[in-house]
């Protein structure tokens, strides 16, 4: 039991510094002119848009649309890589048994 709270708390611990490098983590889309960068928690920290690219709104908007929706994805497999290393391959397993 006591072996339980004691991987839970290391864990959590992990957790706790994960969450730390994802914030410190900045990932970045680009899109035809549009570049966007967000941190590993997904908050917006930059948007860059050239002016070839704010010449046709529609295409601007999608092309905005995709490089946020690419940096969300990047931001989440980041997120799962490290959580991964944390719980291991079988999860939280090792604190059920």
């Amino acid at each position: 039991m006591f072996d339980k709270a004691k991987n839970l708390y290391k864990m959590q611990k992990q957790a706790r510094e994960i969450k730390s490098q994802l914030k410190k983590t900045h990932i970045e889309a680009e899109n035809e002119g549009v570049v966007v960068v967000i941190s590993g928690e997904q908050e917006v920290i930059e948007i860059k848009i050239s002016d070839e690219a704010m010449a046709d709104k529609k295409s601007l908007e999608k092309n905005l649309a995709s490089c946020l929706n690419k940096a969300v994805k990047k931001s989440q497999q980041i997120g799962a890589e490290l959580m991964q290393s944390v719980m291991g391959p079988d999860g939280l397993a090792g604190l059920t048994q």
